[in-house]
């Protein structure tokens, strides 16, 4: 029932092409193979980026609000331009085993910026080079050689193995091309200090970089940290607390289809940092007719035990939280049904609107009843 959203502390994107170049202030990240058509034969121009997590808003996350549930999380980046994607593109997700400095360049910038990590520098141009191969404990780490300069660069990471398992995302033409991968495995060895938080390098797989046919020039862009718009890269941590205080076969479930929601403790208006929890107050539209001294509309109506919320935001009417049988399952208490949601993982000075899907005598119903908020920069 709980999602909670992490934003990055930095991220970067490394280009072979330009082995000192730092791009740590772009509004995009990049992930590509592209020919240069102005040069026979030229070794291809390859680009990976970086993104790294703090890792102490990961420690507190599951420490403070997850606590002894189970969970998930989700590495999310959401898709900006896509091209040369002429068939099946294998995506590979590594713990970085170096650390890096983030920079304040842009990609071209005239004159170039090198204060930051690039394809041959972790830290700045000339400081700290990437490392081919080494170890951290019983966890082994490579790098890779750029064959257009003849030197090592273009980041290092923990390979993949038994202890830590294989994290990838395969794109075909025309599937969706948002990441949204499960990287739960290392997370969890962040969070244990078993290898050091250095973030995740995406790349594509080892057999598409540095491919020199014409038909595999595959390119894509995602929304950095610092885009001016609402699809920041994020690490969503989901965990299940659903509690029920409602036997599914009381009187108080609502068994009609034609029902009115609306949601108590909305003030409308939250601070980013705030946690609320939102009551949902059920009615029948058409209540049976009985002899009472009060209002059918006073009675307390419980939702289905098969209930879900999401989020949606207003302008763009995309989910920001989809409905999930799992992470979203509407719990219950004395007073009615009801949900937490964190606003510090919503975009601030926005609007929101809240959607309940049930199951009710076999109909799967999605409910609007224009239940919406606003989070506000606190």
């Amino acid at each position: 029932m709980a999602v909670y959203k992490i934003f990055p502390t930095q991220d970067t994107t490394l280009y072979s092409y330009y082995p000192a170049m730092n791009t740590g202030l772009d509004a995009i990240c990049e992930i590509s193979n592209q020919l240069n058509i102005l040069v026979a034969g030229e070794t291809p121009m390859v680009a990976r980026y970086l993104t790294q997590f703090s890792t102490e808003e990961i420690q507190n996350t599951i420490n403070d609000k997850i606590g002894s549930n189970e969970f998930d999380v989700y590495l999310k980046n959401f898709i900006s331009e896509a091209q040369g994607l002429n068939q099946t593109n294998k995506l590979e997700i590594h713990p970085i085993a170096q650390p890096w400095n983030n920079g304040t360049g842009h990609y071209l910038d005239i004159p170039e910026v090198d204060n930051g990590c690039s394809w041959g520098f972790r830290l700045s141009s000339g400081s700290g080079t990437w490392s081919m191969s080494g170890n951290e404990g019983i966890y082994v780490y490579t790098g890779s050689y750029n064959p257009l300069y003849s030197i090592q660069g273009g980041g290092s990471w923990f390979t993949s193995s038994a202890l830590i398992p294989e994290v990838t995302e395969s794109f075909s033409l025309r599937s969706k091309k948002d990441i949204e991968l499960n990287v739960k495995s290392i997370t969890k060895l962040w969070y244990s200090s078993s290898i050091s938080n250095n973030g995740f390098i995406v790349k594509l797989s080892g057999s598409a970089e540095f491919n020199k046919s014409k038909y595999f020039q595959p390119i894509l862009k995602y929304y950095s940290v610092d885009t001016n718009t609402i699809y920041p890269p994020q690490l969503e941590f989901r965990w299940r607390d659903y509690t029920s205080s409602i036997d599914p076969s009381s009187d108080l479930i609502v068994t009609t289809s034609d029902i009115k929601l609306s949601l108590s403790e909305n003030p409308q208006e939250f601070n980013q940092n705030a946690i609320n929890r939102f009551h949902i107050n059920v009615s029948p539209l058409y209540p049976e007719r009985v002899f009472q001294t009060s209002s059918l509309y006073t009675s307390l109506n419980y939702l289905p035990t098969s209930s879900y919320y999401a989020v949606k935001d207003l302008d763009t009417n995309e989910f920001v939280i989809n409905f999930d049988t799992q992470y979203t399952q509407i719990s219950s208490d004395s007073i009615g049904n009801y949900f937490d949601i964190y606003m510090n993982g919503l975009e601030p000075e926005r609007y929101y609107s809240i959607l309940v899907k049930t199951e009710i005598n076999g109909s799967t119903l999605i409910i609007d009843d224009d239940n919406y908020f606003k989070v506000i920069n606190g």
